[in-house]
């Protein structure tokens, strides 16, 4: 297969404007992933270009981009899903500074991630166990399967930055945070409930989501971020995570 890859560049120290590159890729595998094709441009062709990339297992997150027009992480995606001789359009994702090319400026995002206090709270001494010892705060199976869901979330960004409220106001404190939030709100062993609940009842809180969807389909967990979301506003209204 050939594949054409046109990839929106930018090097602030050179650049005036963002600009589209074209590149052309020739004997290319149908189950070759995009970030094999990224590196193989950075490798073979053009060695300025700049993404950022980890484990290229899916885990880490860190290679979120706008492919075709859909957040989605490069490593995951296979050249087959684009036809034979495919044309593939990659652009950093939206809403965040670009720092170079595919590498954006996570920090804002990171700010908005922390501002949920993403941590499990719990005051009260562990349990004692038979042999005298602290041990675990043990959970029911029931319980772990509330938040269950939100607990697959990597960090990529790749909901928060589909969606337009993001876009259009940086301060919105956004998806993956809601879903970070929504992780802990409702772990029955954590004891900052209402902390977490009055930042995110903030006017740049989770009520700036208009319930577009977009986040949903971006997730590359498959996270049921619009539902995470919605839970998380009617336990604001009913002022605890037993609604």
């Amino acid at each position: 297969m050939e594949a054409t890859i046109r990839i929106r560049r930018f090097n602030p120290e050179k650049d005036k404007k963002p600009y589209w590159a074209t590149y052309t890729l020739k004997d290319c595998e149908p189950t070759n992933r995009l970030l094999e094709l990224l590196h193989r441009i950075k490798w073979e062709i053009d060695g300025t270009l700049t993404l950022r990339r980890s484990c290229a297992q899916g885990i880490c997150g860190s290679d979120a981009m706008r492919i075709n027009g859909r957040n989605r992480l490069a490593c995951k995606v296979l050249l087959q899903e684009f036809g034979e001789n495919p044309k593939i359009q990659v652009e950093p994702i939206l809403g965040l500074p670009v720092i170079k090319d595919l590498v954006v400026d996570m920090e804002p995002f990171f700010a908005h991630y922390r501002a949920v206090m993403p941590y499990l709270v719990n005051e009260t001494p562990p349990p004692i166990g038979p042999d005298g010892k602290p041990r675990e705060r043990l959970q029911s199976i029931e319980a772990r399967e509330r938040f269950d869901d939100t607990t697959k979330c990597i960090l990529c960004a790749a909901c928060t930055t589909s969606c337009p409220s993001f876009w259009a106001n940086g301060d919105y404190v956004g998806p993956a945070a809601i879903v970070q939030a929504h992780r802990f709100i409702f772990d029955d062993r954590d004891q900052l409930l209402q902390e977490r609940l009055d930042v995110l009842a903030d006017p740049d809180g989770v009520w700036r989501c208009r319930t577009i969807y977009n986040c949903t389909p971006a997730c590359p967990r498959g996270i049921e971020v619009t539902r995470a979301i919605g839970e998380v506003k009617r336990a604001i209204q009913a002022g605890k995570r037993d609604y």
